[in-house]
């Protein structure tokens, strides 16, 4: 499962994230920056830490970002209201979310830098309260390591580190709503229904860029060690003849935000697994699938697990987790009812650091996807409204990509 990071580290990792624009800007325009954190630990602390407990069950779960979200709402003037809050079978959920940086592919909802402290601290206790602390921390890790190349890369890709958040449905009513966050290497798309008390995180991009990062308090962050870690528990856990058939098979890579087939092509079946293998596999899975409580967990492992022997998994790259060596791994899992696809990308798009991994190992794009139960089954993919959708590799930046600088786009209104 995800690997559980401390408060600390938690901490340190807002601090980063909540100074988009006012720490990291200077370097990425030329500026010196001063690397001062005045102002923000306030901000960092209310929007990062909470003297509550995880919820466990799917209700509380509902209930606590349900409330997060009237909240962050009530921050809101009327005409930010109308720009966050869209209808719930909006076809803009689908094409709002990529792994291209907000300069390539519109996202819907406001933009976190256009926030004031204190509703930029409301909006991501609305994530806070969704997530469980380990996909929390998780995902503040990936966010940091945004600002992070923001501050110290050769890119000149501004947009790093802005984020959006969007409504898709009333979260405010007992209908079934839509929680779409995300920016560049992230795109969660969670659908929270409390008739059917469900939560599906269908379909969710999660990427990193780099590997590892050192956070303005001098933490280190690895924010995909625990995926790292389960995926190789996983392959050490095969026989040599199961790894060879393993890493035969044809990998494949739905592209975030893009439309997808799910082809599974060849591989190693479920099927020929250990009942013990198919418990690491699912806690490989789960990393995607199980972001929420532990009911919710535990619902989307029975039913993945249910049809688990139909599903094919695919792996190339390294045998062995050691991320000085080799370009890193990538692999698919797709079966009847889950599709998860992790992909090293070569290259590091023009955000080098020295003595850094930004490129395989260190820069890496994933995808949890439901072939029966995307978006709930509230509206079907249509390609990102960008040079995103559907590219072969995951999507990876177009020529003349992050150096260019891009130019930000307007805010989509609901009616759109």
């Amino acid at each position: 499962m995800l690997t559980s990071q401390t408060k600390q580290r938690t901490l340190s990792v807002a601090a980063i994230t909540l100074a988009a624009g006012l720490l990291f800007t200077g370097c990425a325009t030329g500026v010196e920056s001063t690397g001062s954190t005045t102002g923000l630990s306030t901000v960092a602390t209310s929007a990062y830490s909470s003297d509550s407990a995880d919820a466990t069950t799917t209700s509380q779960t509902i209930s606590d970002t349900s409330a997060a979200a009237e909240a962050f709402l009530a921050t809101l003037s009327d005409e930010q209201r109308e720009a966050v809050l869209y209808d719930y079978d909006d076809e803009t959920k689908t094409t709002s979310w990529s792994n291209f940086p907000v300069t390539f592919v519109e996202r819907a909802g406001l933009n976190l830098n256009d926030l004031t402290d204190e509703q930029r601290a409301a909006a991501l206790e609305v994530l806070e309260a969704l997530l469980s602390d380990e996909a929390y921390s998780t995902v503040t890790g990936i966010m940091g390591g945004d600002e992070y190349l923001l501050e110290y890369s050769s890119s000149t890709e501004t947009s790093l580190g802005q984020y959006y958040i969007a409504f898709f449905g009333d979260p405010t009513s007992d209908s079934a709503y839509e929680v779409q966050f995300g920016g560049h290497h992230l795109g969660i798309n969670a659908t929270l229904d409390a008739d059917a008390d469900a939560i599906t995180f269908a379909p969710t991009h999660l990427g990193v860029q780099p590997a590892v990062y050192t956070d303005a308090d001098g933490n280190e962050v690895q924010p995909f060690d625990g995926i790292y870690t389960d995926a190789f528990a996983f392959f050490d856990s095969l026989t040599a003849e199961q790894q060879a058939t393993l890493t035969s098979g044809d990998v494949s890579m739905c592209a975030p935000g893009g439309t997808c087939d799910f082809a599974a092509g060849d591989g190693l079946m479920a099927a020929d697994l250990t009942d013990e293998q198919k418990q690491l596999l699912l806690d490989l899975i789960m990393n995607w699938a199980g972001m929420a409580d532990e009911q919710t967990t535990e619902a989307a492992r029975a039913e993945i697990e249910a049809t688990l022997d139909d599903t094919v998994v695919a792996w190339s790259g390294e045998t062995v987790y050691d991320m000085s060596t080799g370009n890193g791994i990538s692999f698919s899992i797709s079966g009847p009812n889950v599709y998860v696809a992790f992909q090293a990308q070569p290259d590091s798009v023009g955000a080098d650091v020295d003595g850094v991994t930004t490129a395989g190992w260190g820069h890496v794009h994933t995808i949890y996807r439901d072939p029966t139960n995307d978006y709930a089954n509230s509206v079907e993919q249509q390609e990102t409204s960008g040079p995103g959708g559907g590219a072969p590799g995951g999507g990876e930046m177009p020529s003349g990509g992050p150096g260019d600088g891009g130019t930000r786009p307007g805010l989509p209104g609901s009616e759109n």
